[in-house]
């Protein structure tokens, strides 16, 4: 078997280290509720803050709080999701190889 196979793919496991790497360095912001409660998260999809604005906390409407938080948590965490996805294409692309093939690492 040729070794420049194996040369290759160790390129593309350490290329592949970086990115994963960056991407769980970066972060991504979600707001809801008009910027009244906003949720940070890294690429390793782990929530780093939440802020709520005290205007929205009602002792009477502890509903529409959970509703806010959670739905700003999970569109960080998609966000995070879509970061992933985003840079392993381009890496995906950078490299010639079909994305495809890609979901399979």
């Amino acid at each position: 078997m040729d070794l420049s196979i194996f040369k290759q793919l160790q390129k593309l496991k350490d290329k592949m280290g970086q990115v994963q790497q960056a991407v769980r360095e970066a972060t991504v912001e979600s707001t809801v509720g008009g910027g009244m409660v906003r949720v940070v998260a890294n690429g390793a999809q782990e929530v780093l803050s939440i802020s709520i604005d005290k205007e929205v906390v009602n002792p009477d409407d502890v509903e529409m709080l959970e509703d806010l938080v959670l739905s700003a948590v999970n569109d960080a965490l998609r966000k995070s999701k879509e970061l992933m996805v985003q840079q392993m294409g381009k890496l995906a692309s950078q490299m010639g190889i079909p994305p495809q093939i890609m979901k399979l690492f």
